[in-house]
């Protein structure tokens, strides 16, 4: 359903005034210095179309502004005849990291939100329309009340980076640990890899949608609040750093882990490989040795076996020089050897 909320300075404090759309259009004409934010949420057609109607002939609103409010926008900010319009994402309510698109219409007097979910940066908002420098940031105009909503997006965004921050230095504490075995941490590095993936493809668009708007050839900004803006645009900098570095940490963490578990399967193969190279020699030793005890263990008579020619220590030593001149050529060729 559509939600419309009209905030001014009589009735911040109390969080506003839930209003129809038939009461918004009559109390136009005096609404000044206030904030209006619209919600569609599962709403009809009808308040769909009635939305769109009221901002394209009531509010004069540039009819390619209007129709972002009901599609898909990209991040931008313009400068039309009778107002600014800016949209970007913000996130939202529902999930940790999915994003919702925020317009905003900047008229001469008042601001205009259209939204379709709950965004947190929008509670943050409202905390601060209700504080005591509302009458400053009125005084200021809808500029500055754009800048206060960027600015809760930009705290937004870094409370997040925050939580991700303590997340990433646990995985990487748990990959440097050799006491203990982790189950699923090269799924939860491959996750937060993703995660911060997602955050760039929303705070890079942002970032430099804020950096356009500081632009001296856009003439979208007063003089009077370009101070502000630049220090949004710091923030949003700031923040863009901070996914890239933690992604860059989450990559250089993985691959840490990878090559840790690289060595150590390595080193159970060389292992196994000094194992099987021992019984190997073992069994190439008897093969002679169960050769000879075989030929003098059968019943016929040959190189007089039995006779006393060749008794049982005679057949022994023969086993023992074998096992010595194979021992000698397995060294020569350098399969056993003392370890350095």
């Amino acid at each position: 359903m559509a939600s419309i909320r009209v905030y001014t300075s009589a009735d911040a404090s109390v969080g506003g005034k839930k209003i129809e759309l038939v009461e918004l259009d009559e109390m136009m004409h005096n609404l000044k210095q206030a904030w209006i934010d619209i919600r569609l949420i599962n709403e009809t057609e009808q308040e769909s179309e009635d939305i769109r109607n009221f901002l394209s002939n009531k509010m004069k609103f540039h009819p390619l502004a209007v129709e972002d409010c009901f599609d898909i926008p990209v991040s931008r900010a313009e400068r039309f005849e009778n107002h600014r319009f800016v949209a970007f994402k913000a996130r939202d309510q529902d999930k940790k990291l999915d994003t919702e698109y925020l317009r905003v219409f900047l008229t001469e007097f008042n601001v205009v939100t259209v939204r379709h979910s709950k965004i947190p940066a929008i509670t943050q908002f409202k905390g601060r329309y209700r504080s005591a420098r509302l009458e400053k940031q009125l005084k200021r105009g809808p500029e500055f009340l754009l800048y206060e909503l960027l600015d809760a997006v930009a705290d937004d965004w870094t409370e997040l980076l925050e939580d991700y921050s303590s997340e990433l230095d646990t995985l990487e504490y748990q990959v440097f640990d050799p006491s203990n075995q982790y189950p699923d941490l090269l799924e939860q590095l491959h996750m937060i890899k993703q995660d911060f993936r997602e955050m760039s493809k929303s705070v890079v668009p942002l970032h430099k949608m804020v950096s356009q708007m500081l632009r001296p050839d856009s003439d979208f900004l007063s003089e009077d609040n370009l101070l502000f803006f630049q220090d949004t645009a710091d923030n949003f900098s700031d923040i863009v750093t901070r996914v890239t570095n933690y992604s860059s940490g989450a990559t250089s963490t993985r691959d840490s882990y990878l090559t840790h578990v690289s060595m150590r399967l390595s080193e159970s193969n060389a292992q196994l490989t000094e194992v099987m190279t021992t019984l190997s020699v073992i069994g190439s030793i008897m093969l002679p040795l169960t050769l000879i005890a075989g030929i003098f263990g059968m019943n016929v008579s040959a190189f007089d076996a039995g006779k006393g020619t060749f008794d049982l220590w005679q057949i022994l030593s023969l086993m023992g020089v074998f096992s010595i001149l194979m021992l000698v050529y397995f060294y020569s060729k350098g399969w056993i050897s003392k370890e350095d």
